[in-house]
């Protein structure tokens, strides 16, 4: 999108440089943004380069961490080897990922960058269990979790069993795009279910799936339970979601230099509402009337989003998964995602001075006021 024609000259010496995957499209279009805005193309630092260690900065460069996701060879080094789609391996990857990130920090640092994503933001981000526990005493409105590790199938029924929750969420702590989640509920005396993406081979080892399914033999469950646990596990109240024509329904918001700026619903007929594994989008206008009609106003999931993303002030974007509750009447905050801006031909929300922007130009616009304030208070 190109920027607003109220926008004021930008500065010609601004010049971003991406850490990413080269031709991968969160790359071309944050680099579409980039020269919309009437700036040099970004430089784009690779991935598979930084893993290397071969890679550099220059002074005044704006550095961007996008993610390292959708490349066979990136994945491999950070996982270890093995096939892309394995669930397990999640624990190495986010060693390997967050220590890639901090490298790159110290790189910017020292070669007089700056850097829009801070390494130790990225860390809690890409751990759903310190994301949950920071959010919680931010007094951000979330799930109640298990806060005592789990060690395996066993253990999971015992500690659900003292919390009270016969339903629950079951995620790799580490883990991204509903990767290893499953949707536990358990009914009367022998009876359970696991919603899941999950498909276990005959030998035991968990592949990612596009088809969502159900195990409801115990054993399958606790040897799925028990193959994941090894990476960490994060386990949270399963909340009852509002619907929108009968499919469950939350939100994700995007929020830029502290404000939300888009957002779209995401619908499924399964307890997972990832498009990918299919989510529908939903009706945005309809779910800013059911807000208005429970006597909130759509002001209530904006600013919920904004507290959360408050928790990152390192961090310029940050995607906000937002749990509506049965009638739209509450809002929990489900999970906060580095890399949430991919939202593709989506324009902004109106009064968020992004109308007219998707999220990408909507970052190059705030790092733009960013650095025209830098520079008055420098004059």
């Amino acid at each position: 999108m190109s920027p607003s024609p109220s926008s004021p000259t930008v500065r010609s010496d601004v010049r971003f440089a991406v850490v990413g995957n080269p031709g991968n499209r969160r790359v071309t279009m944050f680099a579409d943004a980039v020269r919309a805005a009437g700036l040099p193309a970004p430089r784009i630092v690779a991935w598979r380069d930084v893993l290397r260690g071969a890679y550099g900065f220059t002074p005044g460069e704006i550095v961007r961490v996008d993610s390292p996701g959708e490349d066979p060879e990136v994945d491999r080094a950070l996982r270890g080897g093995g096939d892309p789609t394995r669930v397990e391996g999640s624990a190495v990857w986010y060693r390997r990922f967050t220590g890639a990130v901090r490298a790159v920090a110290r790189a910017a640092v020292e070669a007089g960058a700056t850097l829009l994503d801070d390494p130790q933001d990225v860390a809690v981000l890409f751990d759903k269990r310190r994301c949950h526990a920071r959010l919680l005493a931010a007094g951000v409105p979330v799930p109640p979790a298990l806060t005592a590790p789990v060690h395996g199938w066993d253990d999971l029924r015992e500690q659900l069993r003292a919390a009270r929750l016969p339903r629950a969420f079951v995620k790799p702590a580490h883990g991204s795009s509903a990767s290893g989640v499953l949707a536990l509920e358990f009914g009367g005396p022998g009876r359970l279910r696991a919603t899941t993406s999950v498909e276990r081979t005959t030998d035991g080892r968990l592949f990612n799936s596009l088809r969502v399914r159900r195990y409801e033999d115990e054993r399958e469950v606790a040897a799925l339970v028990d193959a994941l646990a090894g990476d960490g596990l994060h386990v949270e109240r399963w909340l009852p979601k509002a619907a929108q024509h009968g499919r469950a329904a939350d939100l994700r918001v995007v929020v830029v230099d502290g404000r939300a700026t888009h957002a779209v619903v995401r619908t499924s007929r399964s307890p997972m509402t990832n498009l990918h594994l299919g989510g529908a989008r939903g009706d945005l206008d309809a779910a800013r009337a059911a807000t208005e009609a429970a006597g909130l106003g759509w002001e209530t999931v904006t600013g919920i989003a904004e507290q959360a993303a408050a928790c990152f002030p390192g961090t310029l974007c940050v995607g906000v998964d937002v749990l509506p509750g049965t009638g739209w009447r509450r809002f929990a905050v489900g999970e906060v995602n580095a890399f949430g801006d991919l939202l593709p031909r989506l324009t902004g929300l109106p009064g968020s001075g992004a109308e007219e922007q998707d999220t990408y130009a909507a970052q190059v616009a705030a790092v733009l006021r960013r650095e025209r304030h830098r520079a008055t208070a420098a004059a």
